[in-house]
């Protein structure tokens, strides 16, 4: 590859899409480098339910989550799961909502990269170091079956963290 070449990279957001339009987004933030630092899945063997015991910086992330709800008029979290390097979060926009006078941006209306690039900011403030992926995953909720399926996901994920590439047993 021509070092003046820049890899074309496969567009994060769906093209020509308006991401303060009203709807639920399934959000995927990534912790850098996918260290396990956020909480530990408790009880995976088969005897035990498990679940997300949080860790000092997974206290942060899930205090900030609480704070950004109360941020924004026009967004809010309606289900989430800190994982132990990941968060999985639905998120409901209503459309053109005006941003609190307390929002810490001063657009009229919040966009869902807005919300997720705040998020980080302000847990990253609290860490001392920038502990994020610089990009994050989004899927756009069609239908309420799809919507049902993703609240699934966040309830079972959990579940299936001994399953992921990353689990460590330990973590």
């Amino acid at each position: 590859m021509d070092l003046n070449e820049q890899p074309n990279r496969k567009a994060l957001r769906l093209k020509g899409f308006d991401y303060s339009s009203t709807g639920v987004y399934f959000i995927t933030i990534c912790t850098q480098n996918r260290r396990c630092m956020l909480s530990n899945v408790v009880g995976v063997d088969v005897l035990d339910d498990p679940f997300v015991e949080l860790a000092p910086h997974g206290k942060i992330a899930d205090k900030i989550i609480n704070q950004l709800d109360d941020f924004y008029e026009n967004i809010s979290v309606d289900r989430y799961v800190i994982m132990p390097n990941h968060i999985h979060l639905l998120l409901f926009v209503q459309a053109n909502g005006p941003s609190r006078t307390s929002a810490p941006t001063s657009k009229q209306h919040s966009t869902v990269s807005r919300f997720v690039s705040t998020f980080k900011r302000f847990c990253n403030k609290e860490y001392g170091e920038n502990m994020w992926q610089s990009h994050f995953y989004d899927h756009i909720i069609r239908n309420r079956e799809d919507y049902e399926a993703h609240v699934r996901y966040i309830l079972e994920n959990p579940i299936q963290w001994c399953f992921d590439e990353l689990y460590s047993g330990n973590s």
